[in-house]
């Protein structure tokens, strides 16, 4: 399956090659000219349809590799908060979005990580990366611990300090 982040590093792959030899400024500006045309052609496509029926961008939108171009060409429908919730909602996830900070997706874990009881951080973070690819990174927290403050001694406490002088 071909995915907007998987072309995307092989496009920055082939052009270190290019940039690092003599053919610099031309590998620049044909991916630029490439870029331009491209993005011009898909804002087209996203007018007539938005003109048309509007639920039909949402739909395009649904589309992961579709979605990714939208969003590389500024164009998606939704911004990146409700895309994340989204992604999350897919998953399943325990996670809450809390937000994104300088280009980071920040979540925090809804609860204890007992086995399989929560998407792993590096299903996340790629669910995350490919609903939101203009993203810089996902930083994922656990709770807060929580202790529990009772009356009176833990059990056995009393046994333990028996015998000793004080």
């Amino acid at each position: 399956m071909t995915t907007v982040r998987a072309v995307g590093d092989r496009v920055e792959e082939l052009l270190g090659v290019l940039l690092a030899g003599p053919g610099r400024e031309p590998a620049e500006e044909l991916v630029r000219q490439l870029m331009d045309l491209y993005g011009e052609g898909l804002a087209r496509v996203v007018g007539v349809l938005r003109a048309r029926d509007p639920a039909l961008v949402d739909a395009l939108a649904e589309d992961g590799l579709l979605s990714g171009l939208l969003v590389l060409h500024d164009l998606h429908p939704h911004g990146a908060d409700v895309r994340i919730r989204r992604a999350l909602e897919r998953l399943g996830s325990d996670a809450e979005f809390l937000g994104v900070d300088g280009g980071v997706a920040r979540l925090r874990r809804a609860g204890s990580r007992g086995c399989g009881s929560s998407t792993s951080d590096a299903l996340l973070e790629t669910a995350l990366l490919d609903a939101a690819p203009e993203l810089t990174g996902v930083e994922i927290t656990e709770p807060a611990k929580l202790f529990q403050i009772g009356m009176g001694p833990p059990p056995g406490w009393g046994a333990a300090t028996e015998g000793r002088a004080s």
